[in-house]
């Protein structure tokens, strides 16, 4: 017997909305997603956490409150004092800065974000020794400090030549401009 995976993302309702279109493709850009079910399945993600809020909001249960504000602080999405109604605030964009593609250019070891995507499937980049090859994957907190290359990739010991030297911007002293007598 054959059991099919229920999709963990739904298609938008509206098929042909401009402004939806435009925004999913900066988002997409901006952040790599090779597809638009990957934007979707970050915005379901969001979607499940801002449902659970809602839901305790309505009826008091501090253990589900508690249980759900720090799984949200583990993933990194609020701080520790946080609310219910920060989890209400969370954007598509505090989902998608804590995918591991995101968080290995942030930390620069790949040029581009599509280099760090690029690292990640092909295994040089490892998450506490082990590789992780899902770009997708939501980094927890105390992952965040772990991330490197793998040690077997040709990158562990010499990164990409424009990583192993930062340079800095030189900074030219101003010369005053010689202004014209008349």
């Amino acid at each position: 017997m054959v059991f099919r995976q229920k999709p963990k993302y739904r298609k938008p309702k509206k098929r042909w909305d401009k402004a939806r279109i435009e925004e999913e493709k900066k988002l997409m850009e901006e952040y790599g997603l090779r597809r638009k079910r990957e934007l979707w399945r970050a915005q379901e993600i969001l979607r499940k956490f801002r449902k659970r809020a809602r839901d305790l909001l309505a009826r008091t249960d501090e253990k589900a409150k508690n249980e759900l504000l720090a799984k949200l602080y583990r993933l990194g999405l609020v701080e520790k004092d946080a609310t219910l109604e920060d989890v209400l605030k969370l954007t598509i964009r505090d989902i998608l800065e804590r995918r591991l593609q995101t968080i290995v250019y942030r930390k620069g070891l790949a040029r581009t974000i599509k280099q760090a995507r690029q690292f990640i499937v092909h295994g040089h980049i490892a998450v506490n020794g082990r590789r992780m090859p899902f770009p997708s994957a939501l980094v927890r907190r105390e992952w965040e400090d772990k991330i490197g290359y793998y040690f077997k990739s040709p990158f562990a010991k010499n990164p990409p030549v424009d990583l192993q030297t930062k340079p800095q911007a030189e900074e030219t002293p101003e010369q005053p401009s010689a202004e014209v007598s008349a």
